[in-house]
C-alpha cells in the first residue's frame, strides 16, 4: 500500500483497508490503474489518496475544468447571439442583395429559430431575394474537430463538428447533428422507413435495412461516410419493434444551418435566386434581428447533465475569442489554463488538449480535480456549477443526467461522469449518512472494457460512504 496515503487524524482506519481490499480483489482492474482523491469539503484537507498526484486521462471529468472556467470568464448570465442582416435594397417585395446569418457560437439554435428568422424577413416585406443566402461562421476558426478526436467518433453526436453557426435538432442541444429514425415497414421483407429530423436535402440516405418478422432478432447500424453527408443504414428491425433513432453528426454544420434556413424560407414562400454559401458579413449590412440564446446558467443543465462535448468545445473557443480575440482551441485553452491557475491548481502537472475530455492525450491528477472542486465552492457562480452536476439515482434525465440509473440508495452523490476508450471516471461531491460532505475524484485508466468501470466506481463510492468518519475539523 505504498501508493496510498490517509489523513489518520480525520478518518477511520477502515477506509484505507476496505479500498485496498476491494481494489486488490477486483480482477477487472488487473493491469489497470486506479487513482483516488478524497477531501473534506469543509477544509479541503485530503482524507485519502491513491496515486493522487499521478496524471490520469479524465474523459468527461475535463468538463469540470471547462465549466468552471466558462462560468468565471463568460459569467452565468452570458448569452450567445446570432445576427440576421441583409445588404442591397428592397424594392416592392424583392430584396436586391444578400441575406446574412452571422453565428457567434450559439449551440441552442433550433429549427424553429430559423422559422423566426424567415418571419422577420416577411416583416420587412421580403418575399423574393435576388441574391445569396450567406452563413458567417468567422467568429470561430475553421477547424471543426477537436485535437485527438479519433476518426471513428466523427459521425457520432459526441464527435460533432464545431462551428460558430450551427443548429440542434431538439432540446438536448446536440449541435451539428440530425436525428435519424428507422421504423419497420408495413410488411416483412419490405425496406424500413427512414425519417430525418430536420429533413434537409444535404443529407443523402442510403437504406439497406429491411423489416423482419416479430420473432427475429434485429439490429440497425447507422453510419455516416467520412467527409460526406451520406448516411448508410444497414441491418434488420422486427415488424413490431419500436423505431430506432440515432443522433448523427453532420459534415460541415454551417451548411447544415443554411439548409435548415432554406427550408424555413421555403415554408414562408420566400424564394431566392442565388446560392447557399459561406462568407464574412460586411460592415455595411442592415441588421434585421438578433437572436439571443438562453443564459449560460440554463445551458449548463444539458451541458453537464448530458455531458455535451460540443458545448464544452464551444465554451473553449468562446473564451479564446472574448479574452484573446481568437476563437480557436489554442487561445481558448490558454484562457482555461490561466483560470485554473487563478483557482490554485498546479496546471503545470496537467496536459490539457481539449475542453470535453474526448482526447486520449489530456491528463490530470485526481488531486487537482478534487482541489478544483474544493476551490469552486468559494465562487459566486458555485450554485450554478453544483446544480448542473448529475445526481445519482434521480430518474429525470435533466436532474439525474448520466447518473440517473446509478448508486440508488446512497445519501446523495452529485458528480461528473467520464467515459472514453479504456477510461472511466467520476468526480464530485457526496454526503455520508452522518451528513458529512466529501469531495472525491475516482479515475480508472487502462481498462480493457471501460463499460465495466462505472460498477467498480459505484462500489468504491459505497465503500467511501460506509467507512469515512470525520472526527475533527481541520
Amino acid at each position: 500500500m505504498n501508493d496510498e496515503k490517509s489523513n489518520r487524524n480525520g478518518m477511520g482506519f477502515s477506509l484505507t483497508k476496505e479500498i485496498y481490499t476491494y481494489l486488490t480483489k477486483e480482477t477487472k482492474l488487473t493491469g489497470a490503474l486506479s487513482g483516488i482523491s478524497i477531501r473534506s469539503a469543509d477544509t479541503g484537507a485530503i482524507i485519502y489518496e491513491k496515486m493522487g498526484s499521478t496524471r490520469f486521462h479524465p474523459a468527461s471529468n475535463m468538463k469540470l475544468l471547462t465549466g468552471a472556467a466558462a462560468l468565471s470568464v463568460l459569467g452565468e448570465g452570458y448569452r450567445f447571439s446570432t445576427v440576421l442582416s441583409f445588404d442591397g435594397e428592397i424594392r416592392g417585395d424583392t430584396l436586391y442583395g444578400n441575406i446574412y446569418l452571422q453565428g457567434k457560437g450559439d449551440p441552442t439554435l433550433l429549427p424553429d429559430d430559423f422559422t423566426l428568422f424567415a418571419l422577420k424577413l416577411v416583416e420587412q416585406g421580403i418575399h423574393k431575394i435576388e441574391g445569396d443566402i450567406i452563413g458567417d461562421d468567422s467568429w470561430f476558426d475553421s477547424i471543426r474537430l477537436s485535437p485527438d478526436l479519433i476518426w471513428s467518433d466523427e459521425h457520432f453526436y459526441y464527435g460533432s463538428q464545431i462551428s460558430a453557426l450551427t443548429v440542434s435538432p431538439d432540446r438536448d442541444y446536440d449541435a451539428g447533428t440530425v436525428i435519424v429514425k428507422v421504423q419497420p415497414g408495413k410488411k416483412c421483407g419490405e425496406d424500413t422507413i427512414v425519417l430525418l429530423e430536420p429533413n434537409v436535402d444535404m443529407i443523402e440516405i442510403v437504406n439497406h435495412s429491411i423489416t423482419t418478422s416479430a420473432s427475429d432478432d434485429g439490429e440497425i447500424v447507422i453510419e455516416r461516410e467520412h467527409g460526406s453527408n451520406r448516411i448508410i443504414i444497414k441491418g434488420m428491425i422486427p415488424i413490431d419493434h419500436e423505431p430506432v433513432q440515432e443522433w448523427v453528426a453532420v459534415w460541415e454544420p454551417t451548411y447544415y444551418a443554411l439548409h435548415v434556413f432554406k427550408n424555413a424560407l421555403d415554408a414562408q414562400n420566400i424564394s431566392f435566386t442565388g446560392t447557399l454559401r459561406s462568407d464574412i458579413t460586411p460592415s455595411y449590412v442592415i441588421t434585421v434581428y438578433t437572436k439571443w440564446s438562453m443564459p449560460l446558467r440554463e445551458l449548463f443543465i444539458p451541458f453537464m447533465k448530458l455531458s455535451n462535448n460540443n458545448h464544452a468545445e464551444i465554451f473553449v473557443k468562446e473564451m479564446g475569442k472574448l479574452v484573446l480575440g481568437v476563437g480557436n482551441w489554442e487561445y481558448g485553452l490558454a484562457v482555461l489554463r490561466s483560470e485554473m491557475e487563478a483557482l490554485g491548481l498546479s496546471i503545470s502537472s496537467c496536459l490539457l488538449r481539449d475542453g470535453s475530455g474526448i482526447s486520449n492525450a489530456t491528463m490530470i491528477p485526481p488531486n487537482e480535480i478534487s482541489y478544483l472542486l474544493y476551490q469552486v465552492q468559494n465562487q459566486a457562480w458555485y450554485p450554478v456549477f453544483l446544480q448542473s452536476l448529475p445526481i445519482a439515482g434521480e430518474i429525470d434525465r435533466m436532474v439525474g443526467g448520466t447518473l440517473r440509473d446509478r448508486m440508488e440508495g446512497l445519501e446523495m452523490v452529485k458528480a461528473k461522469t467520464g467515459t472514453i476508450q479504456g477510461v472511466s471516471t467520476l468526480s464530485g461531491y457526496m454526503w455520508t449518512k452522518e451528513g458529512e460532505e466529501l469531495i472525491f475524484s475516482i479515475m480508472l485508466n487502462n481498462l480493457l472494457d471501460e463499460e465495466e468501470g462505472p460498477a467498480i466506481i459505484d462500489q468504491l463510492v459505497t465503500i467511501i460512504e460506509a467507512n469515512t468518519v470525520l472526527t475533527s475539523k481541520e
